[in-house]
């Protein structure tokens, strides 16, 4: 296992002037590419999770932008930039909460204002592909600097998916992960299930067992009493490493559903938590935490499992998809520019002042 790990887990391939995306809904049973030629249906794999995960997604709206402009054009090349703003909106409602999304979205809005050519496909696609080589690079920093935080060899628990499947490849907290595995530092990964998708048992298990890192399964309810249990032993577990789909400019972090209880527990455990994410994840327009919108998503996905009813009938459910861990709670947030440890408004305003 290396650096280049990305090259055989491609969540993202643009080939034959057509989107590709590896369905997630259906890893690890099957290893099925579905080929996207409108926005539309962009949209909508975005939104069933056929691609998850912030960065994954920013880099697919980024594509889907590509497609958009070529059937704009092509139907009416004198007013395809009023029209493509139809589908600009229909990709911004795919998902809520991951600002990388709106990012990529805003950043190509403001390459077709400046378009003077007669075919934008071209600069489109190879900023698209731009945005994706760089989510690549930042990956692999951040896995670099994270793992310079790692001080004792030990075990690490991990919540959801942010490995290579969730970005352009690599990923963000598995690519810190990984980086620190062949660095010898981490002896052992625990990986939460994730429900009600099972991100963790689906995704980030596979993704471990793709490049031989030990990897052990936890329901979520497990974590308290592994981590507990754990420091008792020769392979503690000293560190909770989780990405993000949106950062505060104060350093709260929204993540997917269960990430607050997991930083609760590494504080009373008197263990590390650490959040990997591009500074594409940190919303400057984002005063806290409270301002960051929570995706609830249908009730059916929590009632049921794998298409059969589970609960019981007539009850209801609650499906949040993230929630925000405030940044008291975190040690460290580790991006592509740097690191900063124990977040606030200051040291973020910092970081960013330095990317800018």
């Amino acid at each position: 296992m290396n650096d280049k790990a990305y090259d055989s887990i491609k969540p993202i391939i643009w080939q034959d002037n057509s989107l590709q995306l590896l369905d997630q809904r259906i890893l690890p049973s099957e290893h099925t590419y579905i080929t996207l030629n409108d926005a539309n249906s962009v949209a909508q794999a975005i939104t069933d999770m056929v691609v998850r995960g912030a960065p994954a997604i920013g880099i697919t709206a980024a594509y889907g932008i590509v497609i958009a402009a070529r059937q704009r054009f092509s139907d009416n090349p004198d007013n395809w930039k009023q029209e493509i703003e139809h589908d600009l909106q229909t990709l911004a409602q795919s998902r809520p909460t991951a600002v990388n999304l709106f990012w990529a979205i805003d950043l190509m809005r403001e390459v077709i204002k400046g378009l003077a050519v007669d075919d934008p496909v071209s600069t489109l696609l190879a900023i698209a592909k731009q945005i994706h080589d760089d989510d690549i690079a930042a990956n692999v920093k951040m896995g670099q600097l994270g793992a310079q935080l790692i001080e004792h060899k030990c075990a690490v628990l991990t919540h959801c998916n942010a490995g290579a499947l969730a970005t352009g490849g690599y990923g963000t907290a598995l690519g810190v992960i990984r980086s620190a595995f062949t660095q010898d530092k981490i002896s052992h990964v625990y990986a939460d299930e994730t429900r009600p998708w099972l991100q963790g048992a689906r995704l980030t298990a596979w993704e471990m067992v793709h490049d031989d890192i030990p990897v052990s399964l936890l329901v979520e309810g497990a974590a308290a009493h592994m981590i507990k249990t754990s420091q008792m032993t020769d392979n503690p577990i000293r560190w909770i490493i989780v990405g993000s789909d949106r950062i505060a400019s104060n350093g709260d972090v929204a993540n997917k559903i269960g990430t607050y209880a997991l930083a609760v527990l590494a504080r009373h455990h008197g263990i590390k938590f650490m959040v990997a994410a591009p500074t594409t994840t940190i919303d400057m327009n984002i005063i806290s935490g409270d301002d960051i919108p929570i995706e609830e998503r249908s009730t059916k996905e929590v009632l049921g499992f794998s298409g059969h009813e589970v609960a019981a009938q007539g009850a209801q459910a609650r499906n949040p998809a993230f929630d925000v861990t405030p940044a008291e709670l975190v040690d460290a947030i580790v991006t592509e520019k740097g690191v900063v440890l124990n977040p606030n408004l200051e040291k973020i305003k910092a970081l960013m002042t330095n990317v800018g």
